[in-house]
């Protein structure tokens, strides 16, 4: 699998987002103006992917606890092999603990989903043997930064949750 090409400001923006201060920065900022960004596209686009070019999707899920919509934008690895479905890497921007959204899907699944404005609703499920090692290639190629949270993550697995389509909405 190629590469994606990314511009030299998009490159400059993964390496500050995979730099250990730069995720720290991201993971306490980047969803409060992606949520503005959001608003004021009208669903179609995230200052993540303004400023990245990655392709990033909003996951509403259902609190894992709480019991309430959860929404959350997360990068988008799409399935080369069916386009419809995609997968969400658990990485938490290389820190230790396991983001809240992969707590919310293990213990309700269904999750409604937004990418570029068109809204479905998604199964998922917890990618293993040869399915991880597919979605961990791709999302090494979408972006640099997998690689590097991995090596400061060493104590704990990544999990990937794939996503699959169950009804598609608009």
């Amino acid at each position: 699998m190629p590469e994606k090409k990314y511009a030299p400001f998009q490159v400059l923006m993964h390496k500050i987002g995979s730099s250990t201060p730069g995720a720290w920065l991201y993971a306490r900022t980047l969803h409060i103006s992606d949520g503005i960004v959001l608003r004021l596209s009208g669903g179609r686009m995230t200052m993540t992917s303004l400023l990245s070019g990655l392709p990033v999707v909003i996951v509403t899920t259902t609190g894992a606890k709480s019991g309430l919509a959860r929404t959350v934008p997360l990068l988008c690895i799409r399935d080369e092999d069916n386009p419809a479905n995609f997968a969400i890497i658990a990485t938490n921007w290389g820190q230790k603990r396991y983001p809240a959204w992969y707590f919310n899907l293990k213990a309700n699944p269904q999750a409604t989903c937004s990418i570029a404005g068109k809204v479905a609703t998604y199964l998922a499920h917890e990618a293993a043997d040869e399915e991880y090692t597919r979605f961990w290639d791709y999302a090494v190629h979408t972006y640099r930064g997998y690689p590097l949270y991995k090596q400061r993550i060493h104590g704990r697995k990544i999990p990937i949750m794939v996503m699959t389509m169950v009804d598609q909405r608009s």
